[in-house]
């Protein structure tokens, strides 16, 4: 038996005293001084984490965030960065969100990454849900931010979103690529390919055969560098609600990563080992399985209440509530006891958090654990010593088969 592989993954949410704070300190998200505080201080966490033997640690993709919420503009720039100050844990994001990038640039841009990390990198994917800046850098005229309600902007999100990883995947594991999408096509123009290139002749003759056509016409997208991890480095797929996603995973080989209450995670990681199995991969349940949860581990079980109204509640209530109608409304008492409720939420004394964390595993395990903080919301050296708590007192009372031996 092994344990389970640790992630984490921090919302950079700049610390107000409460929620009449954020607003008198509007637009908080602006402040210079305190983003350059959180992005030195957010390396301190990864070097720490890196120390204490997590397997990785992760961002997230999210712009615009003028209310300090989750001020993650650029997943890569970390990741490079962080590559120079880990020394055994992977690095990676939770993660682009495709609608809105360009595969191509998403190919090249992880690529480097995977030879910086020497190989210690993961990639992510979201289909994102916030609109505010989804359709600006999308720039598409109708929603390409949305929830799982098989609404036309769902189903025309989830097409950009499939054929723009696909496009990825091809660009890391094909030497040259003809991109003929719905919504995206290379070379451009796609019909005639590019004209009237003046180096024509040297890409024909040095460059990948069939990158030039007899006219001299560019007729491939030849994406270098190709990524040091050979097919390409691991693939996570964000996932809140829908079963296309976990079996759009399936189907390929990614990793889902679930941003679900245990009973959903349980079901649908029945879903993907069948639907897995009929695509040709073998596995075990609990392989290539990513579970999300928001922990605090605590001195006392009222202290878990406090953690959860000083860091999460102003999130809860005002961002993630209006964006996702199965949270419930109510008092603050009532939306902290719905958070402790959610399964999403999870925590307790260290006694508590264990039984809370083996019930899970108990039902059906999860090869990858990812573990998010409202830091820095919450103060760095707490978070930390909760991520301490739970290496030291928590995953060892976790298992998982080694997958690797089970599979063969």
């Amino acid at each position: 038996m092994a344990k389970p592989k640790v992630i984490v993954q921090l919302y950079p949410m700049f610390p107000a005293k409460d929620e009449a704070d954020r607003k008198a300190r509007r637009p908080l998200g602006a402040d210079s001084d305190m983003y350059h505080r959180i992005v030195h201080e957010w390396t301190d966490i990864v070097k720490e984490a890196d120390a204490m033997g997590a397997w990785g640690v992760g961002t997230i993709e999210h712009h615009f965030h003028s209310e300090g919420y989750e001020v993650g503009p650029n997943p890569g720039v970390l990741n490079a960065y962080w590559a120079a100050h880990v020394k055994q844990a992977h690095v990676g994001a939770l993660g682009y969100v495709m609608a809105t990038q360009d595969p191509i640039r998403v190919a090249e841009e992880t690529a480097i990454i995977d030879h910086l990390t020497k190989g210690k990198y993961f990639v992510g994917f979201a289909r994102g849900y916030q609109s505010r800046w989804a359709n600006v850098l999308g720039q598409f005229t109708d929603s390409q931010a949305t929830v799982s309600d098989g609404s036309d902007a769902d189903r025309k999100n989830r097409e950009i979103f499939e054929e723009r990883v696909k496009m990825v995947i091809e660009c890391w594991t094909r030497t040259g690529v003809d991109l003929d999408g719905k919504y995206y096509k290379a070379p451009y123009p796609h019909d005639t390919g590019v004209v009237g290139y003046p180096a024509w002749k040297i890409a024909s003759e040095a460059g990948n055969p069939g990158e030039i056509d007899a006219q001299g016409r560019v007729r491939q997208a030849v994406v270098v560098p190709k990524p040091y991890q050979k097919p390409h480095p691991p693939v996570f797929v964000a996932a809140s609600k829908s079963r296309e996603s976990i079996e759009f995973c399936a189907r390929n080989g990614f990793i889902p990563t679930y941003f679900m209450p245990t009973k959903g995670y349980v079901e649908m990681a029945h879903v993907y080992r069948k639907v897995a199995a009929e695509s040709g991969f073998r596995l075990g349940l609990g392989e290539k399985q990513n579970l999300v949860r928001w922990p605090h581990i605590t001195k006392t079980s009222a202290d878990f209440d406090r953690k959860l109204r000083d860091y999460d509640l102003d999130i809860y209530k005002n961002f993630y509530g209006p964006f996702f109608p199965q949270f419930p409304v109510g008092s603050d008492d009532q939306l902290i006891q719905s958070m402790k409720d959610s399964d999403i939420f999870i925590g307790g004394t260290v006694d508590e958090s264990i039984r809370a964390w083996r019930k899970i595993y108990d039902q059906a395990p999860a090869e990858y654990l990812t573990l998010i903080w409202h830091w820095a919301q919450q103060p760095k050296d707490d978070m930390l010593e909760e991520l301490r708590l739970f290496i030291d007192k928590v995953l060892p009372e976790l298992e998982v088969p080694d997958f690797a031996v089970a599979a063969e």
